[in-house]
């Protein structure tokens, strides 16, 4: 394992656990050459997804990308990081379960925007504000409004 402070390759495991619910090992990592202390995460190797992009690209799912966009969408929101974990591993582990290994982008943006609209509003709008790529104040506007009428209240934008 490559050491992120000085690149080398020799560390020594400090300590192993089982994490997210026994799916990967999580350990602790010392450096040889600068006494560094870092954790990595151990996981299962899965059949690879590849998302279908809106310019018709092709590029292979990556976790790390997904986990980044769902946590600036959190910023500064009272959710914690491990809830904002255990959102993308549910998406991955509802991708992996498919029999179709190619999904659109839409599809996981929505899957995103399904699991925070219930957890955070905030989180939610700003999301959507980058993912359905918005344009001015109408459409956050019309997305508020949407989403105060599916939640069963008035849609009252001052």
């Amino acid at each position: 394992m490559q050491c992120p402070s000085c690149q080398n390759t020799d560390s020594r495991v400090l300590e192993s656990r089982s994490a997210d619910a026994g799916r990967s090992v999580r350990r602790r990592r010392e450096c040889l050459n600068c006494d560094f202390r870092f954790t990595t995460y151990e996981r299962v190797e899965t059949v690879p997804i590849t998302v279908l992009k809106r310019n018709g690209s092709r590029e292979t799912f990556n976790r790390s990308k997904l986990l980044n966009g769902v946590t600036r969408a959190c910023e500064k929101t009272s959710i914690q990081s491990k809830n904002i974990e255990v959102i993308v591993d549910a998406l991955e582990v509802q991708l992996q379960q498919r029999n179709v290994r190619e999904v659109p982008s839409s599809e996981i943006g929505e899957m995103v925007l399904v699991n925070l609209k219930g957890i955070s509003e905030v989180a939610y709008i700003r999301f959507a504000s980058v993912y359905r790529q918005f344009n001015g104040i109408n459409d956050f506007v019309e997305t508020l409004e949407t989403f105060n009428s599916e939640k069963g209240q008035l849609a009252t934008v001052i």
